[in-house]
């Protein structure tokens, strides 16, 4: 298994990366961006409910817990991003449709 002060790095490492390989992203393509990669946020969720599944101690069941929250929070805010990018798309007629049913 990975050492603690490794893992660690290695989280910091990735989320600094994952932090500057976004932020660079333009303006306008970070709707689709989060449409077209929702299903990594499923593998995500799947990865902190294993890691959770092998916490040993409190402390690893509460940050396994902590991250199968955020995971999840993650997996919910792609999708909404995407219904939202799709509302954009629709007609007014295709938006009074909707509302009268």
């Amino acid at each position: 298994m990975i050492d603690g002060f490794i893992a660690l790095y290695i989280f910091m490492l990735a989320a600094f990366t994952g932090y500057e390989v976004i932020s660079r992203v333009p303006v306008i393509l970070h709707t689709p961006l989060m449409s077209g990669s929702n299903f990594v946020h499923g593998i995500v969720l799947v990865g902190a409910m294993v890691a959770l599944g092998d916490a040993r101690n409190l402390a690893e069941q509460i940050i396994g817990f902590i991250g199968v929250l955020l995971a999840a929070g993650n997996v919910v805010g792609g999708y909404v991003s995407t219904e939202r990018m799709l509302a954009m798309f629709k007609t007014s007629q295709d938006k009074n449709k909707g509302s009268r049913a």
